[in-house]
């Protein structure tokens, strides 16, 4: 509990990261109570009412607060769902890249020599590319869809775990607490994961927080370019797609979709330093 609040005091001196979590919980909500929430079901066109502009705009439907697209479908049901696919998209493609890489870095750090050669130099030739780029061949090789998008941006975001846990491993692996318990006959399982990984989680928790930001851009950018979620479906990036011919007749189909994207982006990253400020003891404020 003592560390909970020390914790939260140091998360708490930055007012960026405050605002930033509390727009991120709110975000989560609106996405877990999607149903209840949206006014209209996502895929439902209203034929009569195609590009209806806000309703406090001339033209406008009380019926659709921020207007609708160019088939008729509530512009905000649709952000409402998109965050569940956006949040869904971050937390899929974190989750993949982070357990992959960490496991990579662990054996990297640890056993050095050629397997830590053999591993950095993949990853080396992973960042050697334009991460967007990289993707897109991905999707192209994999076919374009939701899933494929996903698991060619937690490849993509992969080399940075792996990096991270490598040094954080080689840090540590020569401590006093690690040689005690190979003296003591800990195997080399236990001692890779349950001695020495839990003591390198404070940077990974923060690569965590500002991937999850990056994997909802680059989801979006997929989607931008038809790669990723595949139209009727109500991700973010898509609905941009969607838009992109009516953005001088109809700015509100662009606008709303770019603004999403921009306030959860945006949150997380200040969340990420947020969690910075309170794990890293070397930026802690006295």
């Amino acid at each position: 509990m003592a560390r909970l609040s020390e914790f939260w005091f140091y998360f708490s001196v930055n007012k960026g990261a405050v605002i930033g979590f509390g727009v991120l919980v709110f975000l989560m909500l609106v996405a877990i109570f999607a149903p209840v929430l949206a006014p209209h079901a996502p895929y439902q066109q209203y034929r009569e009412a195609l590009l209806t502009p806000p309703s406090w705009q001339t033209g406008g439907n009380s019926m659709f607060l921020l207007g609708t697209d160019a088939v008729g479908r509530d512009l905000l049901s649709r952000l409402i769902y998109g965050a569940r696919f956006s949040l869904f998209i971050g937390l899929i493609v974190v989750t993949i890249s982070m357990v992959t890489g960490v496991i990579l870095g662990v054996l990297a750090g640890y056993f050095r020599g050629w397997v830590d050669a053999l591993i950095m130099r993949i990853m080396d030739i992973i960042l050697a590319f334009p991460p967007l780029l990289l993707a897109l061949v991905l999707v192209a090789i994999l076919g374009p869809g939701l899933f494929n998008a996903m698991i060619a941006i937690a490849l993509v975001l992969q080399p940075h775990f792996a990096r991270l846990t490598r040094a954080a491993v080689m840090s540590e692996k020569n401590r006093e607490y690690v040689v005690a318990s190979k003296l003591a006959g800990a195997g080399h399982l236990r001692l890779m994961f349950k001695t020495i990984l839990p003591n390198c989680l404070a940077p990974l928790i923060v690569q965590g927080t500002l991937s999850f930001s990056n994997a909802i851009l680059e989801a979006a950018a997929l989607g931008f370019l038809g790669m990723g979620a595949q139209p009727p479906t109500p991700e973010w990036g898509t609905m941009l797609a969607e838009a992109r011919e009516f953005i001088l007749r109809a700015w509100w189909v662009v606008t709303f979709p770019g603004l999403a994207i921009l306030i959860t982006v945006l949150a997380i990253n200040l969340v990420g330093d947020g969690l910075r400020d309170a794990l890293d003891p070397k930026l802690k404020r006295s």
